[in-house]
């Protein structure tokens, strides 16, 4: 039975106020609905409307070997009846590796147990995807993802940048960032003359796209930053240095309303910094909570937290608490053996599952990258 819109600008905005994930299960009730739903105005109105986080893909790594784990775990932020999907990705013709995530759009690459590697930049909710051939694959290298629909409208194709950004060292010894980038207009890779030096390496949360640059945290007190357009590349300064901390503090970084933001866990607490300017390294601390208070708030799931933190002293120990992702006030993060979703403005900790359940190797520097729901169309090739 086929179900008529009627009034279709009415059905537009009524529809258009729905979440997304409730409008892939209309597609089916009707053609007219379909149709509707795969609109490129449609979509255009649905980024527009802005759609919170519903999840977070999970992606465990080898600590001593060089080999990629093919499978990955969807974590949902719902929290009663949590249950990890890991299917998400099989619509793609092969394995991969994820590599960043921007406005519900992913990049990813071959495994590379593949005899050609290439890049996937794919929808998972519309199962589409294109493929970027890749000149010099390789596993060092970190790719970040550019989309903006803001500045580059999806009316008539969806237009997207990928960066690669690879570390080098020349006759001196020293150390430098290098770029290339790869623009969907054109369909071809591109090197940028800049160059950053830089001893760090890039570690966590890689490749995210704050307000036309990437952004990657480093294990050091910078967080390397490339400027798309201008192609100029600079290392932004932490807030606060981490070698006044007695003992080894976790971090990382994340997108909240539109703003790059730093996540810091130290025994003396829980810190998050927006960046307010980039050149002038101004950071605004929007949070603060120490670990006794956060621990008071939680007592049904937290123990001990601060003399557990405090008593990290070793690169080599595994950190009690550790922060995965950030994203819109939502922090994922392992305590001990458990993965919680922290709200920083309600303050409210929830248990979404363990790490037993994500795979024997998800202790060791995992990928992890928020997810938000869009119904931006590639073309399937």
């Amino acid at each position: 039975m086929e179900v008529s819109l009627g009034n279709n600008d009415i059905s537009i905005e009524i529809l258009s106020r729905l979440p997304t994930k409730s409008l892939v299960g209309l597609k089916c009730v009707s053609k007219e609905l379909n149709s509707l739903v795969l609109e490129r105005s449609f979509a255009k109105r649905q980024l527009k409307k802005g759609e919170p986080v519903c999840g977070f893909f999970f992606q465990e790594r080898y600590q001593w070997c060089d080999d990629d784990i093919k499978s990955i775990s969807y974590i949902p932020v719902k929290v009663k009846g949590t249950e990890l999907q890991r299917s998400v990705f099989n619509f793609l013709p092969e394995c991969v590796v994820l590599l960043a995530v921007c406005n519900g759009l992913i990049c990813c690459r071959s495994c590379f147990s593949s005899p050609q590697p290439v890049i996937y930049v794919c929808n998972p909710l519309n199962r589409e995807w294109v493929i970027l051939q890749w000149p010099e694959p390789d596993k060092k290298s970190s790719l970040g993802l550019a989309f903006d629909p803001v500045n580059d409208p999806i009316d008539k194709s969806t237009n997207f940048k990928v960066v690669r950004a690879y570390q080098t060292v020349n006759e001196a010894e020293d150390s430098y960032f290098s770029f290339d980038l790869y623009s969907s207009k054109t369909g071809t890779w591109s090197r940028s003359v800049e160059m950053c030096q830089c001893h760090h390496k890039v570690i966590k949360n890689k490749g995210i796209f704050v307000e036309g640059a990437l952004f990657w945290l480093t294990d050091g007190d910078k967080v390397l930053m490339f400027d798309i357009e201008k192609q100029l590349s600079w290392l932004v300064t932490v807030p606060t240095p981490l070698v006044q901390f007695d003992s080894i503090p976790e971090m990382c970084i994340g997108e909240s309303k539109g703003k790059l933001h730093y996540v810091l866990i130290s025994d003396d607490g829980l810190h998050v910094w927006a960046l307010e300017d980039s050149f002038d390294f101004i950071w605004a601390l929007e949070y603060s909570v120490a670990l006794d208070e956060m621990e008071r708030e939680n007592s049904n799931l937290l123990c001990n937290i601060r003399k557990r933190v405090a008593a990290r002293v070793y690169h080599d120990m595994d950190p009690w608490i550790d922060p995965l992702a950030f994203k819109d006030g939502l922090l994922l993060m392992k305590v001990a053996s458990k993965i919680y979703l922290y709200n920083v403005e309600t303050r409210k900790l929830d248990q979404l599952c363990t790490v037993s359940m994500l795979g024997p190797n998800a202790t060791f520097s995992p990928i992890v990258l928020p997810y938000t729901m869009s119904l931006v169309p590639l073309g399937r090739p």
